[in-house]
């Protein structure tokens, strides 16, 4: 069901688990965000692909964050020290408070784009009276680094086909990787002019109002979903402000 949820209803679940995360006092419900939106993930179908993501995502960048904090932010009590480093207390609580949020943030986004298609995603903005030219940017940034990634693989299998040695240590592909960068860029472009001559015959830019095959309807659970989410975020602010 939550996969067959209207894309602004989505985009609403998104931003409770985001504020949320930012009403509950401490970390603790912060990193309970990641499990939460795997759970959702599950039932819509897409648990694979967003755990595979999200930890890829956030793995690295978590813990590049947490020691930097945990060594560097100002504080006195010391917890370890070597040398010239030190883990104060300050710096793993600070660390701890703001990697949570990163993981509550990124892991709402991440389930929205894995549980939203771009182009129902569009339509929707589109129905609130959002320009087609103001989609279409959206649109062409969505779209942006999967069709990089996918010319990127079309070009290194062409590399392979004559000879050209892709694969092994990160020299080699780094020397493999070069020889991609001028038919990647030409490419691009190519397919740019591609996307103006196509755009231009679909009559983009006229001053008319346009219709469309495609429909997208809400249903009675996007509003029962929507009312459920406002009295939770309403619930939660009442109670911070009552501490």
């Amino acid at each position: 069901m939550l996969s067959r949820l209207y894309p602004t209803t989505k985009f609403m679940i998104t931003i409770a688990l985001c504020l949320a995360a930012f009403i509950v006092p401490g970390y603790g419900f912060s990193y309970a965000v990641l499990p939460i939106c795997m759970v959702l993930a599950y039932f819509a179908g897409s648990f694979k692909e967003f755990s595979n993501l999200a930890i890829k995502a956030l793995l690295m960048i978590v813990v590049f964050i947490f020691i930097l904090q945990s060594f560097f932010y100002p504080g006195h009590d010391i917890l370890w020290s070597w040398g010239i480093f030190s883990i104060k207390r300050e710096g793993v609580e600070f660390a701890l408070f703001l990697t949570s949020k990163i993981v509550a943030v990124a892991s709402a986004f991440i389930l929205f784009f894995r549980i939203t298609k771009v182009k129902d995603l569009v339509h929707s903005l589109e129905q609130i009276g959002l320009p087609s030219k103001v989609t279409y940017v959206i649109l062409s940034t969505l779209q942006l680094i999967p069709e990089m990634k996918k010319l990127t693989l079309v070009i290194m299998d062409a590399q392979k086909t004559r000879g050209v040695e892709t694969e092994g240590k990160l020299l080699v592909r780094m020397k493999a990787f070069l020889p991609t960068l001028s038919p990647l860029i030409l490419g691009s472009v190519a397919s740019t002019e591609e996307r103006v001559l196509t755009l231009e015959s679909r009559a983009f830019s006229a001053n008319v109002k346009k219709s469309s095959i495609y429909t997208l309807e809400k249903t009675k659970y996007d509003r029962l979903v929507q009312i459920l989410l406002i009295v939770l975020l309403a619930i939660l602010i009442v109670w911070r402000v009552a501490l």
